[in-house]
């Protein structure tokens, strides 16, 4: 009678724990959820119908609605290694330890050869365009900007890559991988591009930084020469002025002087016109007093002062 009894509850409960296995096994089909950094995207028969935001969502069972998580708000991350230049032995591509390695590193506009590191940041844009319109976008991102890398830098001159030009170069770059990605619709926004690394080859980087330590001490003589041009040139434009400011003063002082003994003349020529001899007279005691003012010894001649002449001052 016991086991009669217990076999219909067993049975019963053996069933309710399918059931609630099977809702449990229905719930999971008909549920999904959405991650904070996600977005939930929808397709039904493979066809785009809606979105769905972070958090519990319902949907029709696999395979008639499929759901997929892009991380719409993560920052990725595309880097670009430089690999070392190939070396050939015995007819086959080879590195210092032995082992192949896959590309050259790149070439400048003015045929030189750089090591360039860099990381690109990217984000997604427009979940639809970057689920369905491009195939596989994370690759698609990685070869634009490697090739993008490449056309800026084969365009550019070595020197200006490795000294000013760098944020020029990174601004270049995102600007021509959002154009080409833009073209694509493929639904990524390029943040930004960091150039992590440029240098040259190291089989010539010692030789590399000893041209460059002599341009930048010719740099240094030159801003040197320039500082001092700076200061000279100033100095001497102001010695010559006040040469010059001196020269015209001594000129009108001159002329003025001369233009006052010239009307001074004219004025003696008038008087002697009108009495000769007492002009005469004035003129011989001015001139005495002029050249004996500052005689401290007169020596007189007797005859001579009976003859009329003057004394001569010793």
């Amino acid at each position: 009678m016991e086991a009669t009894s217990r076999g219909p509850v067993g049975t019963l409960f053996v069933g309710l724990l399918l059931v609630a296995m099977a809702a449990i096994a229905a719930m999971a089909t008909l549920t999904f959820a959405v991650g904070p950094d996600e977005l939930g995207v929808v397709l039904r028969l493979g066809k785009f119908v809606r979105q769905a935001p972070p958090g519990l969502h319902f949907r029709l069972p696999y395979p008639i609605e499929e759901v997929r998580l892009p991380k719409v708000t993560r920052q990725n991350v595309v880097e670009i290694r430089a690999q070392p230049i190939l070396r050939v032995r015995g007819g086959h591509a080879a590195m210092a330890g032995g082992e192949p390695r896959g590309q050259a590193m790149m070439i400048t506009g003015d045929e030189n050869i750089i090591a360039l590191d860099a990381a690109i940041f990217w984000r997604i844009a427009s979940v639809e365009d970057y689920l369905f319109q491009v195939e596989t976008p994370d690759a698609t991102v990685r070869d634009v900007a490697e090739s993008a890398v490449r056309e800026v830098v084969g365009r550019s001159e070595i020197r200006p890559l490795l000294t000013q030009a760098r944020h020029a170069t990174e601004e270049a770059v995102r600007e021509l991988m959002q154009r080409v990605l833009d073209g694509y619709t493929a639904g990524v926004h390029v943040e930004q591009v960091r150039l992590q690394r440029v240098d040259p080859p190291d089989q010539v980087i010692d030789a590399f930084r000893d041209v460059q330590a002599a341009r930048t001490d010719a740099e240094t003589v030159k801003n040197d020469a320039e500082t001092y041009r700076d200061r000279v040139i100033p100095e001497a434009r102001g010695e010559a002025e006040g040469i010059r400011q001196s020269a015209r003063a001594y000129r009108e002082r001159t002329i003025a002087e001369a233009t006052g003994q010239a009307a001074r003349a004219l004025q003696i020529l008038e008087g002697y016109k009108e009495a000769p001899d007492l002009t005469r007279r004035r003129i011989y005691l001015e001139t005495m007093e002029r050249v004996l003012g500052s005689a401290r010894k007169v020596i007189l001649d007797t005859k001579a002062r009976e003859r009329g002449a003057p004394a001569l001052p010793h």
